[in-house]
């Protein structure tokens, strides 16, 4: 009697599994037919040109002064092994931006030198390409500068680019906190972006008050911090949310992986590598120009419909994604706005990820209906 029990529960046990299984496959199916088909054009954006960008081209004139853009020498993260550098897309965005509007940029390192480089070409678009095929870039940073060596008062900002080894030798080196402190003292405007503030946590002003102190910044958060590296309190000398706290600023955290830029005067943080270009733009205008104009990349369109759902919910990013499928139509990005749907699943926020999978499937219907 009990081993015919234990055989009809084995059977039903075996039913729902592969009743489950069967589910599973059905749900990735149709997920995956949400996600557009690769496009065997896209390699040709890995040749572009600067010169065949009209952004980079129209500059102003004459130069509007220098910029100092400073990466990472630290290429481990830590005893673990594992590789990191300065992050490609968050320097040749900056880069970028502030070419494009009239400045020239020299690029330091804590080491001078070649630095380490990070590139994810998932995350790559055609500025960032254009920037690997810019020979006056890429000389810079064959050999960037020393920063021991930097004559900062040449220089109208300094723009503190992230990668996690910014973690190790940003925050105690004498010259980059000298160069900081004499650019805050000279009104000069001090940017940075995802693990660039890790430079900031040590600062002091001349009468040896934080230069942080009840001021308003963002950095990669904790929380992003944490998902993609779960021993990260391990690994890294803290967790830059935290430290930028105990040096006496006040921390602004945005959505996950979404563009959030906090300007306090002259300095101008953002959170994560989706807010480079908005941290550039803000600093060209504490500089005192209105940015130029640049259509932006289906990336930051998907990003801004995602900011929409996290600030004002569903109906408000599905407006959004009409607007940008009406009249001179605007590209998304599905596999990141897919992206944030399997981030919600995996921290089990379940109805958030159904519905960023309805604004997914939304944004797929137009592609559809055009078809």
């Amino acid at each position: 009697m009990h081993m015919s029990k234990a055989k009809k529960l084995l059977k039903w046990s075996l039913i729902a599994v592969t009743v489950s299984l069967i589910l599973l496959a059905g749900f990735g199916w149709w997920f995956m037919g949400l996600l557009p088909p690769s496009n065997p054009s896209a390699e040709n954006i890995k040749a572009v040109l600067p010169s065949s960008l009209v952004y980079l081209n129209e500059k102003p004139s004459p130069t509007r002064g220098k910029i100092l853009a400073v990466v990472t020498s630290t290429d481990s993260i830590g005893s673990s092994g594992k590789r990191t550098g300065y992050e490609l897309t968050e320097l040749a965005q900056g880069y970028s931006v502030f070419v494009a509007n009239g400045f020239e940029v020299d690029i330091a390192s804590p080491k001078g030198g070649e630095p380490p480089l990070v590139l994810d070409e998932e995350d790559m678009g055609v500025y960032d390409y254009a920037f690997l095929n810019d020979p006056i870039a890429q000389s810079k940073l064959k050999e960037t500068i020393l920063m021991d060596q930097v004559r900062i008062e040449d220089y109208e900002a300094i723009y503190l680019v992230g990668g996690k080894g910014a973690m190790f030798d940003f925050p105690d080196h004498p010259s980059m906190q000298l160069s900081i402190r004499a650019l805050h003292e000279r009104g000069k405007v001090i940017g940075a972006v995802c693990h660039g503030p890790a430079a900031l946590v040590n600062v002091k002003l001349a009468d040896g008050t934080p230069f942080l102190k009840d001021r308003k910044v963002c950095s990669f958060t904790n929380k992003e911090e944490l998902f993609l590296i779960q021993d990260a309190r391990e690994l890294f000398p803290f967790l830059l949310q935290d430290k930028l706290a105990e040096s006496g600023a006040s921390f602004s955290e945005g959505p996950m992986y979404l563009e959030n830029v906090v300007i306090d005067g002259t300095l101008v943080t953002g959170q994560n590598p989706w807010s480079t270009w908005t941290t550039a733009e803000a600093m060209v205008r504490q500089l005192g120009f209105e940015p130029k104009k640049r259509e932006k990349s289906a990336a930051e369109n998907t990003v801004s419909i995602l900011n929409a759902y996290e600030k004002d919910g569903y109906a408000k990013a599905k407006l959004l994604i009409e607007g940008m499928n009406q009249g001179e139509k605007q590209e998304i990005d599905r596999n990141l706005m897919a992206m944030h749907a399997l981030v919600a699943a995996m921290q089990w926020e379940i109805s958030r990820g159904v519905e960023l999978i309805g604004l997914l499937r939304y944004a797929a219907s137009f592609v559809e209906k055009s078809q």
